[in-house]
C-alpha cells in the first residue's frame, strides 16, 4: 500500500474470529467476525487514526496487532518481524517496543498498588533497572506526563480521570517503546481534559519519536492528531486516506454519513448542508451481509453489492476505498 521504506507496522489480511460455542460439550456453531480481512501500513513516526461505530472491531484490531489476541489468520509485521511467528520469549522481549494505553483509566490501574509500583511494574518485569534507579525512572516518567513526582506513593483513587490516564501513559512509556496502540484514551474523560491529553500525546510523539495507532470515536479529535485516517465498519476498513483528504473528499457512503454527523457550531452551516441519516441497524458480526458489508444501510447499493465483496483499491494516490460505486474521473486523478 505504500512505496515508502519507513513502514514500522504492516498488517496484511488480518482476521480475528471469536468462536460461538453451544451445548454441554461446547461445540462451535459459528463465529463472531470481529475483524475480517484488513490490511494497512503504519509508517514510523506517524499517527494512524482508526474510527468507526461501537462494535465495528477497532479495539479488537489494536489488541490483535499487539498479540493480546491470537489472530485467526493473516499477518502482523513489526520492524519486518512477523509477530505471530515469534516464540513466546521473543514476543515477550518484543513487548518492550510495543505498548497499549487502555480506554478506561478507572479499570486499567490496580487499586491496591501505589502509583510508583504501577509505573515501575514494566521495569521490574523486564529487569531494565533495579534499586534506587527504579524510583529515579518513575520520577522521570511522572514528570514527562506532567504529574508531580511527589505523588508516587499515592493510590489511583486519589487521582482524577485525567491524572489516571497520565499514569497509564507513563506506564506505557516505561521501557521506551516505539509503537503504542491508544485504545480510545480520551473517551472516558471530560471534554476540558481531552485536549490536554491530546496535546500530551503530540508532545511525547515529537520528543520520543513515537508511532501511534489512535482508536477513537471523536472524528474532529482524530483529525487533529492523526496523519492518516482509516474508517472501519463491521470488521473491515472501508476507506483510508490522508486526514485532510478524507475530510475534504470522502468517497465511501459510510464515511460521508459519519462526517455529516459531526456537530458544527454554526447555524448558517446547516442551511447549505443536509445530514446523511443511515437506515436500519448495524448487522451482527456473527452473521454479516453477503457481498459488501455496508449494503444493507447504503443509499446507493444495488444487486452487484450483494453478490461480491468490493476490492479495497487505491482510487486516488494514497486514498483507498472498498466500494463498487466509487469511480474517480481520470482527469481528477491527474490533478491530484
Amino acid at each position: 500500500m505504500t512505496e515508502k521504506n519507513d513502514v514500522l507496522v504492516k498488517v496484511k489480511d488480518l482476521k480475528m474470529h471469536f468462536p460461538i460455542l453451544r451445548g454441554v460439550i461446547q461445540r462451535q456453531v459459528g463465529a463472531v467476525k470481529a475483524v475480517d480481512g484488513i490490511s494497512f501500513d503504519i509508517h514510523r513516526g506517524e499517527t494512524l487514526g482508526l474510527v468507526g461505530e461501537s462494535g465495528c472491531g477497532k479495539s479488537t484490531t489494536g489488541r490483535t496487532i499487539l498479540q493480546l489476541y491470537e489472530q485467526t489468520s493473516g499477518h502482523v509485521f513489526f520492524e519486518d518481524k512477523e509477530l505471530n511467528a515469534l516464540r513466546p520469549e521473543e514476543m515477550r522481549q518484543m513487548r518492550k517496543k510495543v505498548q497499549m494505553i487502555f480506554q478506561d483509566p478507572y479499570a486499567s490501574l490496580n487499586p491496591r498498588m501505589t502509583i510508583r509500583d504501577i509505573i515501575a511494574e514494566p521495569l521490574v518485569a523486564f529487569g531494565a533497572v533495579s534499586g534506587k534507579e527504579i524510583n529515579d525512572r518513575v520520577r522521570e516518567l511522572m514528570s514527562l506526563v506532567r504529574l508531580d513526582p511527589d505523588f508516587m506513593s499515592r493510590y489511583p483513587h486519589e487521582f482524577s480521570g485525567g491524572q489516571r490516564q497520565r499514569i497509564g501513559i507513563a506506564r506505557a512509556l516505561a521501557n521506551n517503546p516505539s509503537f503504542i496502540v491508544c485504545d480510545e484514551p480520551i473517551s472516558a474523560l471530560d471534554v476540558s481534559i481531552q485536549a490536554q491529553i491530546i496535546n500530551l500525546f503530540e508532545d511525547l510523539q515529537k520528543e520520543l519519536d513515537l508511532t501511534y495507532l489512535f482508536i477513537a470515536h471523536d472524528l474532529s479529535m482524530v483529525r487533529h492528531i492523526s496523519d492518516r485516517v482509516a474508517v472501519m465498519y463491521l470488521g473491515i476498513i472501508v476507506e483510508l486516506a490522508d486526514r485532510n483528504e478524507i475530510y475534504r473528499n470522502p468517497l465511501h457512503p459510510y464515511t460521508k454519513a459519519l462526517l455529516s454527523a459531526i456537530p458544527v457550531a454554526d447555524p448558517e452551516y446547516y442551511e447549505g448542508h443536509t445530514r446523511t441519516v443511515l437506515e436500519g441497524d448495524v448487522p451482527s458480526p456473527a452473521n454479516p451481509p453477503s457481498g459488501c458489508r455496508f449494503r444493507t444501510r447504503c443509499p446507493i447499493a444495488d444487486e452487484q453489492c450483494a453478490v461480491a465483496r468490493p476490492e479495497f483499491r487505491e482510487v486516488l494516490p494514497g486514498h483507498y476505498v472498498e466500494c463498487f460505486k466509487v469511480n474517480v474521473p481520470e482527469q481528477e486523478k491527474e490533478v491530484i
